[in-house]
């Protein structure tokens, strides 16, 4: 291996066995940390977001998009009305059904007890390029893919390959 390659994969290396990882656990943490601040659950916080990025859904659609059975997710529900931070409204599609909505009260809830985070990493990216910025970006959202399939990998019963 010549000592290019050689640096590249000590970057890599460090990436994906140092850096990613530690980040990774640090925003499990702080999600923790929001989670008690508001209190509700891990999980409860992550609804809170797909709800934010995907809008209202049903429960059984937001029980998938956070992996919980539905059971697991009616409980979320109800521990997300009673905090204040999401309602049930009628499935305007089908009156039957319910779906579950953010409330403007939940939305700001959670952009203020992650704002610092916020300002904090746009205070970060501000010495980098627009093609740094591109690369950070092609990289999270390489990296979103990934996890993604790694989740339906694992959950499908082919983990261990």
């Amino acid at each position: 291996m010549t000592a290019p390659d050689q640096d590249r994969q000590g970057l890599v290396d460090e990436l994906v066995g140092v850096a990613v990882p530690g980040y990774a656990i640090l925003v499990v943490q702080l999600n923790n940390v929001v989670a008690t601040q508001l209190g509700v659950t891990d999980t409860d916080v992550q609804c809170l977001h797909a709800l934010d990025r995907y809008g209202p859904m049903t429960p059984g659609a937001l029980a998938k998009r956070v992996n919980l059975t539905t059971g697991s997710a009616t409980r979320m529900i109800d521990r997300l009305v009673a905090a204040g931070c999401v309602r049930r409204m009628p499935d305007p599609d089908d009156r039957r059904k319910v779906v579950v909505e953010p409330t403007q009260e939940g939305l700001d809830r959670v952009r203020d007890a992650y704002a610092g985070l916020v300002e904090r990493t746009r205070d970060d990216l501000g010495d980098f390029t627009d093609e740094e910025l591109r690369a950070v970006l092609r990289f999270v959202r390489t990296a979103e893919h990934s996890t993604a399939a790694e989740i339906h990998r694992l959950q499908s019963g082919t983990g261990n390959q």
